[in-house]
């Protein structure tokens, strides 16, 4: 469960300034790793008629001022009524529409920010959320939770095409009579004039949907010892995948309880088709990991050719990422990840460790189902990450 930390006597100090307001809750949200993982997630606050959200390229966790580009608010709420805009194009007006032009990018979820109608707007990837989400009955489930609370959305590829699908689905919404919008297989949004309150009411959600996991899926698994891997192993793995990334890479063994139960489940194999916690892990992740059981060199090249087939199944014009997995689970002994740094190496951790918890939950509310491999691809492949690459 996930503590109140707001701290009225420090708020009190900063009360009428409210960017300052918004980076405390923004860090209190960002400091909890069950909320947000490395740059997930993002925050607004809208002061006179601009939209103060977060930037691209800055965590929650450890956010200044600086790190909020203020975009005009009509401008924002102008673009939600487009029926089309390419995310390229998006950016462009939002930049054109920034107060200064040395700010970082707004957030892709700028125009959703601005089209709720709260000065304070709070975004996280929740674990407990998603994961109830990313199950055959997740939705049910989450309706069950929040009764009439929660307007639920479908999953919509974050950006322009969720705005305007949250756009159409509240015009007729009395806004007063929701306390969050949950996204499914995404993460949870809540609002407020008021910071204290919107973020009080992200943690009551989070919490909420926390305690029905506890209740029914608990996770109780004893320390465990299976085979370790060999030193060998690792070597071989180390030298093929450095080769597949073009850089020198390790091969890591997560060595906890929870990556040693997974690897011994007989189904894992099939979970880990369907998909990642949340959309951005994606490209952190890769859609899938490398499965190791026997013949190291000959399951590296199942997984190039299952990378390949998911390229050509889905792409049109982009252009191919590297074909080095990010992660592996060799069955019966561990889960591994294959980071080129040390910065890398703490995000695949943290990533991975949450995504398995998550996976083992799921499996015991009838299976862990995430997004399809086409939303996947969309996302992997999102429209801005490929212009950098074509640049």
């Amino acid at each position: 469960m996930i503590k109140n930390r707001f701290d009225d006597s420090f708020a009190s100090k900063i009360e009428d300034d409210l960017l300052s307001l918004r980076v405390y809750t923004s860090r209190l949200l960002g400091e909890e790793e069950d909320l947000v993982l490395h740059g997930g997630g993002n925050t607004s606050v809208k002061i006179g008629d601009y939209l103060y959200v977060k930037g691209s390229g800055w965590d929650l966790a450890s956010i200044e001022k600086e790190g909020f580009a203020a975009v005009k608010l009509e401008t924002l709420k102008e673009m939600a009524k487009r029926d089309t805009l390419k995310d390229s194009q998006m950016v462009k007006l939002q930049r054109e529409a920034m107060r200064d032009k040395n700010s970082p990018n707004p957030s892709i979820e700028a125009i959703l920010h601005a089209i709720i109608p709260y000065k304070f707007v709070d975004h996280t990837h929740a674990d407990s959320i998603v994961t109830i989400s990313n199950t055959p009955n997740g939705k049910k489930i989450l309706k069950e939770i929040f009764k009439e609370k929660a307007l639920i959305i479908d999953y919509v590829m974050p950006g322009f095409l969720l705005a305007k699908e949250v756009y159409n689905k509240s015009k007729d919404l009395n806004w007063d009579s929701i306390d969050m919008i949950i996204l499914l297989n995404h993460g949870i949004f809540t609002f407020d004039n008021d910071a204290k309150r919107s973020y009080e009411k992200m943690i009551k959600a989070v919490n909420m949907a926390e305690e029905f996991l506890q209740k029914n899926a608990s996770l109780k698994i004893d320390e465990i010892s299976f085979n370790e891997i060999p030193k060998e192993d690792k070597d071989l793995l180390e030298k093929e995948i450095s080769k597949l990334r073009g850089t020198k890479i390790r091969a890591i063994p997560l060595n906890t309880k929870f990556s040693k139960y997974f690897a011994n489940l007989k189904e894992t194999e099939e979970i880990v088709k369907n998909g990642v916690l949340t959309p951005e892990h994606v490209i952190r992740i890769k859609p899938f990991p490398l499965i190791l059981d026997k013949n190291i060199k000959e399951e590296i090249d199942k997984f190039t050719k299952n990378y390949k087939a998911y390229f050509k199944k889905f792409a049109t014009n982009e252009i191919m990422l590297d074909l080095a997995p990010r992660w592996g689970v060799y069955k019966n002994k561990d889960v591994l990840i294959f980071p080129k740094d040390e910065k890398e190496e703490k995000i695949l951790k943290d990533i991975v460790t949450h995504t398995i918890k998550a996976m083992l939950r799921a499996q015991k509310l009838g299976g862990w189902k995430s997004l399809s491999q086409r939303d996947l691809f969309s996302m992997e492949y999102w429209e801005l990450e490929q212009a950098k690459l074509k640049k």
